[in-house]
């Protein structure tokens, strides 16, 4: 195995033969991911999203990078890690050329006119001068240049043809996809987020062809420092999950369940859903809150880009989650039993998840299930680590609260591969360089570790530059 230190952004690279690979956000964290490519003169951008843990002009990719527009940018899905920031793109480079699947381009719709509601909502109540970062037509700006292209169909990024893309069924939600960039000398595979295993509601990704010739794989690592998630099983894991639901319904709690908006929310509403049926957990109400029910519409007009045999219940079959903000409203919602799907799923600060936990905590009724990726630095985290009895708030200007609460567990349910998986990808492909990204330090490093001297293997921090030969 070989790892070439990165070298400071100076590149400019004049032959297909060559890849140029620089980070403006993300690289050897989660957040912001946001690559750019060279490759002879052509710039393609992978992804411009958001920092979750940051505000403001900090959570942006670092656009000081990119000397010139990018030529094109590429979204692999809409999740706002990875989508969040192109409104700002557009604002210092308007004439960028945008691709993406077309459930992404919808996606995108519905989570960045979101983003603009909650970054002013934040803007008052935070007093971040910053926020908004961009408006309601600045998104309708971007959504309106999209270009929503079709799975597994080649299209040409440059105006001769030389430079091809293609987007390939990625598993992780809805229009999620990895895609396929194609020169006269290099081959390079960008990932994005990807899940292999078979969703309640997504298939998962599909075996890359072990024919295909790919010479550089930019391939995500978001699990490569958990090893419980190569453990477990979506059989067990639903066992699991069932027994905790009907345990505290039993004794009369509200059993909340943090969740991303997209993705998570409409695949745990299902599995709550099946379980109803079957018998296995008690018929309650079950609620979603605002942005998981908007984009389940989406889900429902892209039924053709879910598993075959996925059973997407109709959205009138969940309640409405209400106004959490009201403390009166929470105080009646968690009156009788019922189960709550809400956003955030890593609980960030003034969001339905956290206030409905903040009053939940209070009392030896309820209980909350995380079923995601938690990032250490955040409130779902540090909750799920705390010990009973010990106080917690909820947010900076926050009171803190008792911590009463006991039963508040994890369950794996993440749309990620776990990193024993994303070996066996590797080994499949058998490129002859890797980049690893969409993951922290020390899941990087162990990614590193476990490739045999078959192939070359890289990582950069942000404005550090990877040079790849085909």
């Amino acid at each position: 195995m070989t790892r070439p230190a990165p070298e400071p952004y100076n590149k400019t690279v004049k032959s297909y033969r060559t890849l140029a690979f620089t980070p403006c956000g993300g690289g050897r964290e989660i957040g912001a991911n946001s690559y750019l490519l060279q490759l002879n003169g052509f710039h393609v951008l992978l992804d411009c999203g958001v920092h979750p843990k940051k505000e403001g002009l900090e959570s942006l990719p670092d656009f000081s990078i990119l000397r010139r527009a990018p030529d094109a940018a590429i979204v692999s899905h809409g999740h706002v890690d990875h989508c969040g920031a192109i409104p700002e793109l557009l604002k210092q480079f308007p004439g960028v050329s945008l691709y993406s699947t077309q459930p992404t381009v919808s996606v995108m719709d519905r989570m960045l006119h979101n983003s603009v509601s909650v970054m002013g909502t934040l803007a008052k109540e935070r007093g971040i001068a910053e926020y908004p970062l961009y408006q309601h037509e600045d998104v309708g700006y971007a959504v309106k240049r999209m270009c929503g292209m079709p799975l597994d169909a080649e299209f040409a990024l440059d105006e001769r043809g030389d430079i091809t893309a293609e987007f390939l069924h990625a598993g992780h939600v809805l229009g999620s996809a990895s895609v396929l960039i194609r020169t006269p000398e290099h081959n390079v595979l960008y990932t994005g987020d990807i899940c292999v295993a078979d969703q309640e509601l997504m298939a998962g990704m599909e075996p890359v062809d072990g024919n295909l010739a790919v010479d550089t794989l930019i391939i995500e690592s978001t699990y490569g420092a958990n090893h419980l998630a190569d453990k477990t099983s979506v059989e067990e894991q639903t066992e699991r999950f069932a027994g905790s639901i009907r345990h505290v319904l039993d004794r009369g709690g509200c059993v909340l369940v943090p969740c991303f908006a997209l993705g998570r929310t409409q695949e745990m509403l299902n599995i709550i859903a099946r379980l109803q049926e079957s018998g296995d957990i008690p018929d309650v109400p079950v609620l979603a809150s605002g942005l998981g029910r908007a984009l389940y519409e989406v889900y429902n007009r892209f039924t053709d880009h879910l598993h075959p045999d996925a059973n997407l219940r109709p959205l009138s079959r969940f309640g409405r989650v209400g106004d959490v903000w009201d403390r009166g409203v929470v105080l009646n919602l968690l009156n009788k039993p019922c189960i709550i799907v809400a956003t955030s799923g890593m609980m960030i600060e003034n969001t339905p998840s956290a206030l409905l936990a903040e009053e939940m905590v209070r009392s030896h009724r309820h209980g909350i299930f995380f079923v995601g990726y938690l990032d250490p630095d955040t409130l779902g985290y540090k909750l799920l680590h705390e010990e009973p009895g010990a106080t917690f708030a909820f947010g900076l200007a926050r009171p803190k609260v008792k911590v009463v609460l006991e039963d508040i567990d994890w369950f794996h349910f993440s749309a990620h591969a776990p990193r024993q998986v994303l070996r066996d990808v590797i080994a499949r492909i058998r490129p002859k360089n890797i980049i690893f990204v969409h993951g922290d330090p020390d899941a990087i490093d162990w990614m590193h570790g476990q490739i045999g001297s078959e192939s070359r293997t890289y990582s950069a921090a942000i404005g550090q530059t990877v040079t790849c030969e085909a």
